[in-house]
């Protein structure tokens, strides 16, 4: 594998999430690799990114891109298509949107991180674009770009050799939309930065961690804490931010982005970090856990294969109001050990996961090579 030429494709670089997180591993594994990403906001990545040779599509050029650049969604998987490839033994795309369409050299290895297959061409589209959020135009205009999202969506996969999904959920959606098995690795959390602290005393307030998109269903905790008057933080920036804010009573509390050392502060302090709806995989609640914070989440999707029920944390099963309020309840109730809820978490270090991501590289080039 050392002597492959290697590149590296991510779907886009204008925050640090859980995808960004694994793109820095994949970057320490490669050192020499480019990252190709349909575009780039300056200053929005970790200084491993930022000093990396990184290269754009056509979409870095276009107009309002850095506030609208969700409105050039149809143009996605052509941007990706059009990256040149062709000089690379081995590509290796992070891609919860179109970064696995692109289109490797007929005899190099294409390997695929997926954090999710489209989540608004597949299991999240009514939570994006249900009737009742659409204008007239966008209900004539959306479903028919969508339906065409999903046809090319499913069609690219088959230029993957092997994929990796984020966790079991979301390789059962691989299997399901694109009829091919995955593997599991799972993300890096730095569990070695998100800690414990017997100097931070416990407070009274629940924290959510969040892109506020609406599948992160932020709004039903909202809800929940303007019928109980409980302190609520949320952190996070997105789309729902103003919609969410204006509901809000003034127990509830919008931090938008946080530093770091913020963030582990808010971990550390939390009485629980909250998960109202389904996520992929969730790392926020394992940065919780590795904080000795324990959980309440919605009891299906990635937080299912991170929280231990009466032991790191409890789910609820409705997705109401009342049966988010009966978990906090019940919660109420629980005594949890810090020591137990860590040590869950360091079962997902960032070092776990470069030590599999790397092993898992190599046993798939090595089989790759001694077929050529």
């Amino acid at each position: 594998m050392e002597k492959a030429r290697v590149a590296l494709v991510h779907d886009w670089l204008t925050g640090q999430r859980g995808g960004e997180k694994v793109l820095e591993v994949m970057a320490e594994i490669f050192p020499l690799a480019p990252i190709y990403t349909l575009f780039h906001f300056r200053g929005s990545q970790a200084e491993t990114i930022e000093k990396r040779e990184i290269k754009t599509s056509f979409l870095q050029k276009l107009p309002c891109l850095k506030k609208r650049y969700r409105l050039y969604l149809p143009l996605f998987p052509l941007a990706a298509e059009l990256f040149d490839l062709s000089d690379y033994d081995l590509v290796i795309s992070s891609s919860h949107c179109v970064a696995k369409g692109i289109i490797p050299a007929p005899r190099a290895l294409h390997i695929s991180y997926i954090h999710s297959p489209v989540r608004y061409a597949w299991n999240q589209y009514f939570s994006y674009f249900s009737p009742g959020r659409l204008s007239f135009f966008s209900r004539l205009v959306i479903p028919p770009v969508i339906h065409w999202l999903r046809v090319w969506d499913e069609s690219s996969s088959s230029r993957v050799d092997h994929f990796v999904a984020n966790s079991k959920n979301v390789a059962s959606r691989i299997a399901r939309y694109y009829r091919r098995d995955a593997d599991v690795i799972y993300p890096p959390v730095d569990t070695d930065f998100f800690r414990p602290t017997e100097k931070t005393p416990q407070e009274a307030f629940y924290l959510i961690v969040s892109a506020l998109v609406p599948y992160k269903r932020i709004g039903l905790a909202v809800e929940a804490f303007n019928r109980n008057g409980e302190p609520l933080k949320i952190v996070g920036l997105g789309p729902e931010f103003r919609r969410l804010k204006k509901r809000a009573r003034p127990n509830i509390e919008f931090l938008g982005q946080v530093a770091a050392e913020d963030l582990r502060s808010l971990y550390q302090r939390a009485r629980a970090l909250l998960l109202p709806g389904e996520e992929d995989f969730g790392i926020a609640v394992v940065e919780a856990q590795a904080c000795g914070t324990p959980v309440i989440a919605y009891g299906r999707g990635g937080a299912t294969e991170s929280v231990i029920p009466g032991q790191t944390g409890l789910f609820f099963s409705e997705l109401t109001v009342d049966g988010f309020q009966d978990a906090l309840d019940k919660f109420k109730g629980l005594a949890f050990n810090k020591s137990t809820i860590r040590s869950n978490a360091m079962a997902f270090s960032r070092q776990a996961c470069k030590d599999k991501l790397t092993s898992y590289f190599r046993q798939k080039w090595a089989e790759f090579a001694g077929r050529q």
